[in-house]
């Protein structure tokens, strides 16, 4: 509806109250109103012809700068955050990809428990590659009809695949924000039946990599002020402000929060930056409260490409606390993120529209940095990791 009144203003601004020669006056913090752009202080106006879509418009920079692909980074990788594993029909084409990019390791995410997990395990194991690939648990029956005891069950889970060979230990979105007991409540993460778990995962001396709420702007009505606007118009089911829950960002960040403070113990990686990277003065007040927890930069390069400089001072600030992660695997896209760590390039293109319409900036990292953000980092917070060879 609101587009379409939009569409409805435009027309009218180009036939009368705007369009060219003619202009829509506005007050002091006035926005123009739909269809119209400012062209001089309290002067809105629309442009002569139908604008294009933002799924259309896409302008060519004439911007000329100088630039530097990385196609291959400049010191190992493990990537913490991958949902892909070898099979049989392909490995081989798996580590010619990662050798080619500089990954040394991959480790996948989606490792599942049980039998799935030792049968993934034991195929790893079997190939001449064992320490190129690794696999994180999943958790009993994916955190479904919570009940008393459940805890209990699915910590002794945990120590049976970590037996078989996980090294890690990794909570999907839904778990926190989607997720119903067993009662029709919703599961928080923080729900003191799931401390059994936290207190395995410490026992066992593995790491836990959370993943809690989505962007914050998902959780922000649909309209013309929202940044992530064709991303949840392309995905129904990013649009948190349409969870039947009505739970709020702020709420799943506290129910986080609570869980790092009540487990000290517990190595806790939050995923994709903890949602933070729009935010770097929050996820550095989160990682000064919370000794215990570090941070992985999966799918959320657009944002530290878009603040080079102070997305520098963190990285040297925090730089044993930050892993390297990229959640989608896509051999084409790695590149981009060497180029924002690696180089000081200056306005290059970001490799999804959807997730970003700006284009990103190089970091330009020390090379100490670089070393604990690509490998070293990774080997401390997960022992399992290999070891020797860096």
């Amino acid at each position: 509806m609101w587009v379409a009144a939009a569409l409805a203003l435009s027309a009218a601004a180009a036939q009368g109250q705007g369009g060219r020669g003619g202009t829509v006056p506005i007050k002091p913090g006035e926005e123009c109103p739909p269809g119209t752009t400012l062209v001089r202080v309290g002067q809105c106006q629309a442009p002569e012809w139908p604008a294009p879509s933002i799924v259309d418009y896409r302008p060519k920079s004439t911007l000329v700068v100088d630039e530097h692909h990385v196609p291959r980074a400049k010191f190992p990788v493990v990537d913490i955050h991958s949902h892909t594993g070898p099979t049989p029909q392909s490995i081989d084409r798996l580590i010619q990809e990662m050798d080619a990019l500089n990954v040394r390791v991959l480790n996948n995410l989606s490792g599942g428990y049980g039998a799935e997990l030792k049968q993934r395990v034991e195929f790893i194991r079997s190939t001449k590659h064992a320490n190129r690939f690794t696999v994180f648990a999943n958790g009993l029956n994916g955190f479904r009809d919570v009940e008393p005891g459940f805890g209990r069950k699915a910590a002794a889970q945990l120590e049976q695949d970590v037996k078989n060979g996980a090294i890690g230990f990794k909570i999907f979105k839904p778990t926190g924000m989607d997720t119903l007991k067993k009662d029709g409540t919703r599961l928080t993460i923080n729900d003191p039946e799931l401390a059994p778990i936290w207190e395995a995962a410490a026992r066992l001396n593995i790491p836990v990599i959370i993943h809690t709420a989505e962007p914050q702007e998902f959780f922000n009505t649909l309209d013309m002020h929202n940044e992530r606007w064709l991303e949840l118009a392309l995905f129904p089911d990013r649009r948190q402000y349409l969870n039947p829950n009505k739970v709020t960002f702020e709420q799943l960040m506290a129910e986080r929060n609570d869980l790092f403070r009540k487990h000290p113990k517990t190595r806790f990686i939050a995923a994709h930056f903890g949602w933070h990277a729009n935010n770097l003065r929050l996820a550095g007040r989160l990682l000064d409260d919370h000794p215990n927890v570090v941070l992985e930069l999966a799918a959320i390069l657009y944002d530290l490409g878009r603040q080079p400089r102070s997305a520098y001072t963190f990285f040297v600030k925090y730089q044993d606390r930050i892993l390297f992660g990229k959640d989608t695997y896509a051999p084409s896209e790695f590149p981009y993120y060497w180029r924002v760590l690696e180089t000081t390039d200056e306005y290059f293109d970001y490799y999804r529209d959807y997730h970003a319409f700006w284009n990103l900036y190089g970091m330009g990292l020390p090379d100490a940095v670089l070393r604990k953000v690509y490998y070293q980092n990774a080997l401390k917070v997960t022992p399992g990791l290999p070891q020797s060879g860096w």
